[in-house]
C-alpha cells in the first residue's frame, strides 16, 4: 500500500518491485530521521518477500534526487546534547549498511542533485543510473564534516587521486563524469525513465538488459580532461603538501582549487584525507561504517560543523569562522583524536539481521 502523500518517503510494491520514493521536494529530498526509518522498515519487510524481486529508488517529484542529510536539524541538535544528531547518524548508517548487504538488487535513478546522504543510498545499489540532470558531489568539508555514509569506501576505490580531489573540494560532477569514474553504470536520458521504471516493475528479472537497452553513450567527460592535474596536484596525503603543490603550479585550474579550499574547514579537510588512507584498510563495510560513525560522532559535536551549517544554510553569510582557522594549526594529534574508537556503549552496530560484509 502506498503511504499517505504527506509522508516524506513513499514505500510500496509496484508489480514485482519494491519502490522507495523520496518525497520531500521543498528540501530537495534531504533525508531526515523519519525517512531513514521508513526506508529501513520497507527494506526489512521486503527482504524475505518472494513477490519483491527488485528495489527501485528514486524521487517522487521536484528537482534533485537527494541533496543529503537534514544537516540544519542535526547542527541545532549539536548545540545541545547532540542526541538527535547522534540518533540520525546511527540509523542512517544502519540503512547504508543494510543497503550494501541487501540480497536483492537495487536500481537507483540519480536524476538530479545527488549529494552527501544521497550518495549513501545510491552507491550501494547494483545498478546506478545517471542522466543529463545528474549533479553528484560530496561537499561535506564546506560544513565541517567529511564524506561519510560509506564515502570512504566508495571514493577510495576510484582511479588515481580523484577521491582526494572530490573529498577536499566538494567538486560537482555530472552524469557523464559519473559513468567515466564508475560511480554510475548507465547513462539514460531523463525522458525515458518513466517508461523504463514501469518495465522494471513488470520484468524485474530483466533489469540489466532493460537498463542497457535504454542507455546511450554519455557526452564527453569534463573531469577526464583534468585527471592528469588531479593526480599530480592532489598526490599527497598531507594537506599542506597539496596546498603547496597547487600554489607552485600557478595555473588557472590550480588557482581555482586554492580559492575553493580556502573556504573549507581545515579540520574537516585533514580528517577527510586521513579517512581516505584508513578506509581501504577496513576489511568489511561494517568496519567502514563503525569507523565513520566514530569520526562523525566527534565531528558533529565539533564547533566547525555548526559554524559551517550556520554560514551556509542558517545565516547564509558564507563567512564561516573555522577553529582552528589554518591547516597548520590542525595538529596530527587533533586528527588522531577523531579516529579513536568509541566506548563500546556508544559504538555503532548494524541492524541485528544485517550481514557483515
Amino acid at each position: 500500500m502506498i503511504d499517505d502523500a504527506s509522508t516524506d518517503t513513499l514505500t510500496y510494491i509496484d508489480g514485482r518491485a519494491g519502490r522507495l520514493r523520496l518525497n520531500r521536494p521543498k528540501a530537495l529530498h534531504a533525508l531526515n530521521l523519519p525517512m531513514v526509518r521508513q526506508m529501513t522498515q520497507a527494506l526489512l519487510e521486503w527482504q524475505d518477500d518472494p513477490s519483491v524481486r527488485l528495489v527501485i529508488i528514486d524521487h517522487a517529484e521536484g528537482r534533485g534526487f537527494c541533496a543529503g542529510g537534514d544537516v540544519v536539524t542535526i547542527a541545532k541538535s549539536a548545540q545541545g546534547h547532540g542526541a538527535a544528531g547522534q540518533a540520525f547518524f546511527f540509523q542512517e548508517y544502519r540503512l547504508n549498511h543494510l543497503m550494501y548487504t541487501y540480497a536483492k538488487p537495487g536500481v537507483v535513478f540519480m536524476d538530479g542533485i545527488t549529494m552527501g546522504g544521497g550518495v549513501g543510498i545510491a552507491c550501494p545499489c547494483r545498478y546506478r543510473v545517471a542522466t543529463e540532470r545528474t549533479i553528484f558531489a560530496m561537499p561535506e568539508t564546506t560544513i565541517g564534516l567529511f564524506p561519510d555514509v560509506g564515502g570512504g569506501r566508495y571514493l577510495s576505490r576510484l582511479r588515481g587521486r580523484v577521491a582526494q580531489y572530490l573529498a577536499l573540494t566538494g567538486a560537482r560532477i555530472d552524469g557523464a563524469d559519473c559513468v567515466a569514474l564508475g560511480l554510475a553504470n548507465f547513462y539514460i536520458p531523463s525522458k525515458r525513465l518513466d517508461a523504463l521504471k514501469a518495465q522494471l516493475c513488470r520484468e524485474p528479472e530483466k533489469a540489466e538488459s532493460l537498463l542497457a537497452g535504454e542507455a546511450v553513450a554519455p557526452p564527453p567527460s569534463q573531469i577526464a580532461e583534468v585527471l592528469p592535474l588531479i593526480d599530480r596536484l592532489f598526490a599527497s596525503d598531507e594537506y599542506e603538501e597539496i596546498l603547496a603543490a597547487l600554489r607552485a603550479d600557478g595555473g588557472d585550474w590550480a588557482k581555482q582549487q586554492l580559492d575553493i579550499l580556502a573556504k573549507k574547514s581545515p579540520t574537516a579537510c585533514k580528517v577527510s584525507l586521513r579517512m581516505l588512507v584508513e578506509s581501504p584498510r577496513q576489511p568489511h563495510f561494517l568496519d567502514e561504517m563503525r569507523m565513520e560513525f566514530g569520526i562523525v560522532t566527534r565531528m558533529f559535536r565539533h564547533g566547525d560543523f555548526y559554524e559551517g551549517v550556520r554560514a551556509l544554510l542558517i545565516d547564509k553569510d558564507n563567512a564561516p569562522r573555522w577553529n582552528p582557522a589554518t591547516p597548520e594549526a590542525v595538529t596530527p594529534a587533533m586528527v588522531d583524536s577523531f579516529f579513536e574508537p568509541l566506548p563500546p556503549r556508544e559504538a555503532w552496530t548494524p541492524h541485528p539481521i544485517d550481514g557483515d560484509e
